[in-house]
């Protein structure tokens, strides 16, 4: 069956939100004599690259991303298109596409994601898109922007939404070659039982 890879490369000059920690490594041990194996150490924003958001990121209350359950990021999921779909991805970009709908949604917005630079202007969800989706049976919502809320936002009203319905997210994903229609998502992450979000190495499979 057919793999898609839909995490985005990760290296010092990938774009991260403006303020956060970029992906930086140094090495630790390299391979010469003495030493039989290359060891490096990272340091980055668990929000660089393809990454769930974990309730603890915008609930000072909330579970830490180890703590969270992982049916979530497993399973059938539906990629809609609404590329150029301005700022924020309204019900009716999506509506064409709302038959029957898996647990899981990745919505595209970009021909092609920047990856040579942050988007400012980030297409984000509106916070009714994500009511309407939670209403359908939704339990996880993915975007190809680096945010389901405008970057300039203070009040993070679309994570304000996946808080009060209990939906999890993935965001920066990689979807530019990904025809729209159903697969299987696997967006694992990684059991960081402090941390408000971990990297997910997401790709889809064919059915």
């Amino acid at each position: 069956k057919k793999l898609w890879d839909i995490s985005p490369p990760i290296h010092a000059q990938a774009p991260v939100f403006p303020g956060d920690t970029a992906y930086s490594q140094v090495w630790a041990a390299t391979i010469g004599p003495g030493c039989p194996v290359n060891v490096s150490a990272i340091t980055l924003s668990p929000h660089v690259g393809a990454h769930a958001d974990a309730p603890l990121h915008y609930d000072a209350s909330g579970a830490a991303i180890g703590a969270v359950a992982l049916d979530a990021f497993l399973g059938p999921c539906r990629v809609i298109h609404a590329v150029g779909c301005g700022p924020l991805v309204r019900p009716e970009h999506l509506a064409h596409a709302l038959g029957a709908l898996p647990p899981r949604v990745l919505v595209r917005v970009y021909d092609r994601q920047p990856q040579d630079r942050f988007d400012d202007d980030l297409p984000a969800f509106a916070p009714e898109t994500v009511e309407q989706l939670a209403d359908l049976g939704v339990r996880l919502i993915g975007i190809d922007s680096a945010s389901i809320d405008p970057a300039n936002s203070k009040t993070l009203d679309s994570h304000q939404t996946i808080r009060r319905r209990g939906l999890r997210v993935l965001e920066n994903l990689l979807l530019d070659d990904v025809p729209e229609g159903d697969y299987e998502l696997i967006a694992l992450p990684l059991k960081l039982t402090t941390a408000d979000a971990s990297p997910v190495r997401a790709v889809l499979r064919e059915l």
